[in-house]
């Protein structure tokens, strides 16, 4: 089949819109392609069976079992058909490694352990929830998507539910016969009982355990010994990694516990996972959204409690409810409370001189735009620096603007010559405390999306 596909003067057309690219994988039940789309432009996987005997079964009851389900861990199938020699279906192409390559390869932690298999519960709980069993989770079932972001991001698709067990479908398989792979499969599964959901908990069990002991529980030299090794269970995952946390360690052992009826639901595990290593998702999304709108509130209300208590503010006692106004608005919208502290000075400064108000306007403008052009100490700068005129501002309004010649004036340039003469006499201490609350306002808003981003991230154990 792949031969006379790559020898072709034209590359074959699937289901009579998918334009064969080059093939991914072969196995000894079919071929895996990458095509293109003729209808959409867009590239495909095809996976291709020979239509007679059990694979090309197996391939329309993945078919099917694919069409029961909407999840973003399970690979999206957007058609599948036959013809006379094979079955074809056309799935989402996410371009990645599966998880047992990267666990060749060295290049998984403790953390994207966790991760993946939490994740990959999560899309079994979605299939569970509609009558689906998978009954061959293993890591080479697992596609790791290949992320732009950082290295410990991690995105699954759960691969091949070719021998899925429907809820009210008929057995492929006869009594006695377990279909999947050996090494992965649960006791129960073992002495004939029909495959359920707590034999998919078992199997990433299994998988979680091979990937932070660094070796498969119940591998053996024969598959009569490896099934002997799985009908004893599992040691305790305690003897291998006593370093890892203890909530880790009893949620693996739950998960391998030889009663099925005791092992938890799959969505259930996910969640002990996630709590196991301190990363509830629920919590992580509450902190990561207050440190986005906690820091800026904070610095925006002190700065604009600060001007208008530096400046000569009508009515007295405005300082903190403009304060207050500030921070209320960067609760709701960090940049728009930043904004609106930012521009708390300009009336005071207008009224002792419209050019003086016009410069500060320039200067914050600035400020805003250092946000989204510079990066590092080049933003600091900026920011730091713009402070300093901000301030030599406000000094000379409350020593007053008469001695200076600003009253009335319209120039912000003969503003800022003014300023930068009467600088030294003025900002003598002032300058540095007031050039870092200045920079860290506006810095906040940049930074605060970023804590918060580490916050629902932070892993309190690595690989």
């Amino acid at each position: 089949m792949s031969e006379a596909l790559a020898l072709g003067p034209e590359p074959r057309l699937f289901l009579g819109r998918y334009r064969a690219v080059r093939p991914l994988g072969s196995g000894g039940s079919g071929s895996v392609w990458l095509a293109r789309d003729e209808q959409s432009g867009r590239d495909v996987a095809v996976k291709v069976v020979p239509r007679e005997g059990k694979t090309g079964e197996r391939a329309r009851r993945e078919a099917q079992a694919m069409a029961k389900l909407d999840h973003p861990r399970c690979l999206r199938a957007y058609a599948c058909g036959r013809d006379a020699e094979n079955v074809y279906i056309a799935y989402a192409f996410v371009p990645g490694s599966t998880f047992r390559e990267s666990l060749r390869a060295g290049a998984v932690t403790d953390a994207k352990a966790v991760e993946v298999a939490a994740q990959v519960l999560e899309g079994l709980a979605h299939a569970h929830e509609r009558g689906i069993v998978h009954r061959d989770v293993k890591p080479a079932n697992v596609l790791l998507a290949a992320e732009r972001d950082a290295e410990e991001d991690v995105s699954v698709r759960i691969l091949d539910f070719g021998l899925a067990r429907f809820a009210e479908g008929e057995t492929l398989t006869a009594a006695g016969d377990v279909p999947g792979t050996l090494a992965y499969i649960a006791p129960e599964r073992l002495q004939g009982e029909p495959a359920e959901a707590a034999g998919d908990v078992w199997s990433v069990g299994v998988l979680l355990y091979e990937a932070l002991a660094g070796r498969h529980p119940f591998w053996r030299p024969s598959l009569a010994e490896t099934a002997e090794a799985i009908a004893e269970g599992a040691p305790p995952l305690r003897t291998e990694r006593p370093d890892l946390p203890d909530r880790l360690l009893a949620v693996v052992d739950r998960a391998l516990v030889l009663d099925p009826k005791r092992r938890p639901s799959a969505a259930k595990l996910a969640r002990l996972l996630r709590r196991s290593r301190g990363d509830d998702r629920g919590t992580a999304k509450t902190v990561a959204s207050l440190q986005r709108r906690v820091l800026p509130a904070i610095s925006a209300g002190a700065y604009a409690a600060g001007a208008a208590a530096l400046l000569p503010f009508y009515p007295a006692r405005a300082p903190l409810p403009l304060g207050l106004a500030a921070a209320a608005l960067a609760v709701a919208s960090p940049r728009l409370g930043v904004a609106f502290a930012l521009a708390v000075p300009i009336l005071p400064l207008g009224n002792a001189a419209l050019g003086l108000a016009l410069l500060y306007a320039a200067i914050a403008s600035a400020l805003g735009l250092a946000l989204v052009l510079s990066r590092g100490a080049a933003r600091r700068a900026v920011l730091a620096g713009g402070a300093v005129v901000l301030l030599a501002a406000v000094q000379a309004v409350r020593a007053g603007p008469i001695g200076l010649g600003l009253p009335g004036s319209r120039h912000p340039l003969a503003v800022a010559e003014a300023l930068l003469e009467a600088a030294p006499a003025a900002l003598v201490w002032q300058v540095p405390l007031a050039a870092l609350l200045a920079a860290v306002m506006p810095w906040t808003v940049v930074r605060a999306r970023e804590l918060g981003r580490r916050a629902a991230e932070a892993r309190t154990y690595t690989g």
